[in-house]
């Protein structure tokens, strides 16, 4: 029995080492297998790798096989075999060449890519005739250089790293530290001359925020070098691809933090410039915008550390559009608000602190939100109307007027004398034209009819202030000036009231007031109504 097991054990061994790799142009899956594999430590046959390479033979084409396997190595690119196709006849359809071929990495090199010539599978003329071109971008001009002059004891490795790779980073490490120290003075003394260049404002909330807005800008400085030198210390694929991704997700974080801080910024200055401004709205609509502007540079920064991570940007979008859709069905009242304070923002019926009528609603417009807007009415209670509602309404804002309107009847008795209610006219004319807060060019007052109870005296007066406070104030001095007249004139007011004539007893006098109607003092009161 243990002499059986022996023998299966050894005839399995020799039948997997019997299984070779042999090359395959087939399909792009095995063209691009055979090409990396034969390049691999254990087993190196450059001559077998360069049969991918299309129109060129012997050592010019393994020498285009090898710089295509460093470029690949030096940028971090690892091949998913599982994710490329193994059908013959593939054919991209998303490219912006159709036909039998396929890009090995369409977003990060897109020049690189295999297509089917002649029933078999290479990489295409157009690759091959760019490789140094494609070498050249991807390694600096020193790369060789630094290599001739490594000690043999230098390539001793430890974690996949040689030592002298070890070092590279050390001093590449060092080189950036002293770099982000002057890079963040020069850029932090641009950022400000472009701002002064822009805008000339300047304060301390500015400026804290243009330094933090340079630091994450020195480190995308920083990022792009070490992208630029890495390639150089040509380390193991694996580390390679490792260190690019971090580098890409620190570059990805980075530029979201930029874009905060430019929010931040360009919300600052917004912010200064609308307080300067008369109207209140656009102080509301800072925090609105400051909120939409960071929502947007957060999302779209997620969606691409999305595709760091092997998602395809299309599936993103596509994913990120659907959603948004699905979203936007789920909370229509929601998208309806959010159109509805666009509306309101752009049109501006109305300012912070107008007292508008709107349905029946009346009162003082406190806050415009994203979703809704609070009105203060008159007894202090608030009301919250849907900026979808409030945006389709007919609103009466009376915070617009250029004047307010006072309208009012004075009732004076019948038994008045007509010479004291031409007196009482023109000195309530006089009253308004003097009065500092009323209009003195456009105003009436006159005697227009006859009550039940009174004489009326018509007064129709505009007041300049535009404020509630201010208005009641205005007409409590000039109803005070109107009863001082009044009573200096011995005018009186008529209220509803019944009265019984009785003249024909004997020793009985009859109601009427005893008027003083001498033109002098008339006159004298006249004159000496004064400003209130």
């Amino acid at each position: 029995m243990k002499k059986i097991l022996i023998f299966f054990l050894v005839f399995s061994t020799s039948l997997i080492a019997q299984k070779k790799v042999e090359v395959d142009l087939s399909n792009p899956n095995s063209a691009i297998y055979t090409h990396l594999y034969f390049l691999q430590p254990e087993s190196y046959e450059p001559e077998k790798a360069a049969t991918t390479i299309y129109g060129f033979e012997g050592e010019e084409a393994e020498d285009i096989a090898i710089k295509l396997k460093q470029i690949l190595d030096g940028k971090g690119l690892k091949v998913d075999f599982s994710k490329v196709p193994s059908d013959t006849m593939f054919s991209d359809t998303t490219g912006y060449k159709i036909g039998n071929r396929y890009v090995l990495f369409p977003y990060q090199m897109p020049e690189v890519y295999v297509e089917r010539i002649g029933g078999k599978w290479y990489y295409s003329p157009e690759t091959t005739k760019s490789v140094n071109e494609i070498y050249d971008s991807v390694f600096p001009w020193y790369t060789e250089k630094l290599h001739q002059i490594i000690p043999e004891i230098g390539h001793k490795k430890f974690l996949k790293i040689e030592l002298w790779q070890y070092l590279g980073l050390l001093i590449l490490i060092v080189f950036c530290f002293i770099l982000f120290y002057f890079l963040h003075k020069i850029i932090f003394y641009l950022l400000r001359k472009i701002q002064f260049w822009i805008v000339h404002i300047s304060n301390d909330k500015i400026n804290s925020s243009l330094k933090k807005l340079s630091r994450p800008l020195v480190l995308l400085v920083l990022m792009w070098f070490i992208q630029l030198v890495l390639p150089s210390l040509f380390l193991d694929l694996d580390v390679n691809t490792f260190l690019f991704l971090g580098i890409n997700i620190m570059t990805t974080v980075f530029w979201i933090y930029v874009f905060l801080k430019l929010v931040q910024v360009v919300m600052s200055i917004y912010s200064d410039y609308a307080e300067g401004t008369d109207s209140k709205l656009d102080d509301q609509l800072v925090p609105i915008l400051n909120n939409f502007l960071t929502g947007i540079v957060v999302f779209v920064g997620l969606l691409k550390l999305l595709t760091l991570f092997g998602i395809e940007p299309g599936a993103v979008i596509a994913g990120a559009s659907i959603g948004g859709l699905a979203v936007a069905l789920a909370s229509q009242d929601t998208v309806k608000n959010l159109i509805g304070t666009v509306m309101i923002f752009l049109d501006k019926p109305f300012h912070i602190g107008d007292w508008i009528e709107a349905g029946t609603v009346v009162g003082t417009v406190e806050k415009v939100g994203f979703r809704s807007t609070r009105v203060r009415a008159a007894d202090t209670s608030v009301y919250q109307i849907p900026n979808s509602s409030l945006s389709e309404m007919v609103v009466n804002n009376k915070g617009l007027r250029a004047f307010r309107r006072y309208t009012t009847n004075l009732g004076i008795r019948y038994d008045t004398p007509p010479e004291l209610i031409e007196a009482f006219v023109n000195g309530v004319r006089k009253i308004i034209e003097i009065h500092p807060n009323t209009r003195d060019e456009a105003f009436n007052v006159e005697f227009t009819g006859f009550g039940d109870s009174g004489l009326l005296i018509l007064v129709n007066v505009y007041f300049k202030a535009l404020d509630w406070t201010t208005e009641q104030s205005s007409k409590h001095s000039l109803h005070m000036s109107i009863l001082k007249l009044a009573a200096d004139l011995g005018v009186e007011f008529a209220f509803p009231s019944t009265t019984v004539m009785i003249e024909q007893f004997p020793e009985k006098k009859g109601p009427m007031p005893n008027y003083a109607i001498e033109e002098k003092r008339i006159q004298q009161i006249m004159n000496n109504i004064t400003k209130k």
